[in-house]
């Protein structure tokens, strides 16, 4: 029996969120952006066939939370499955903490308002 697939789709902010990371690496080294880069877009496509292996986001609470995440070190991928869809919302540095990135996201959208 084939696993069951599922159709994956990168939001705007996510796709701005891979842009930032792969060129703020490639001011200093354009090979390993591209390597980053491609860690990042397997992980991604690989949600396709195994959309619930990633773990509740532990921020927000697994009580009914739909979204997961998935860990390419050090970038957390943040997604929510949704039916027959995974929905990438948010490709984000684990090493900073999710309220300070939510934050940072805020200011900058409401400058651009």
């Amino acid at each position: 029996m084939a696993p069951k697939r599922y159709r994956v789709r990168v939001t705007l902010q996510a796709s701005s969120d891979l842009e930032r990371i792969v060129d703020f690496i490639t001011e200093d080294n354009p090979f390993v952006a591209a390597e980053v880069a491609d860690r990042l877009e397997r992980a991604i496509e690989g949600l396709g066939t195994l959309a619930h292996r990633g773990r509740h986001v532990s921020e927000l609470g697994n009580q009914g939370s739909t979204h997961r995440e998935i860990i390419v070190s050090p970038w957390r991928v943040i997604y929510s499955v949704v039916g027959e869809r995974v929905e990438v919302l948010a490709v984000l540095d684990s090493r900073r903490a999710l309220e300070d990135l939510i934050l940072d996201r805020a200011l900058r959208a409401r400058r651009r308002t």
